[in-house]
């Protein structure tokens, strides 16, 4: 179940940087704010 939970959360947070991305956040932009996040 746990890992359910921790697959959901990543999926997640994929859905997020796409949604940036289409928003019009420059891809390098989004690089950067993905390596000061800690790569997670």
């Amino acid at each position: 179940m746990e890992k359910l939970q921790q697959w959901r959360r990543k999926q997640e947070g994929k859905l997020g940087w796409v949604l940036l991305w289409a928003l019009g956040v420059p891809i390098p932009v989004l690089l950067v704010l993905f390596l000061l996040r800690g790569c997670t």
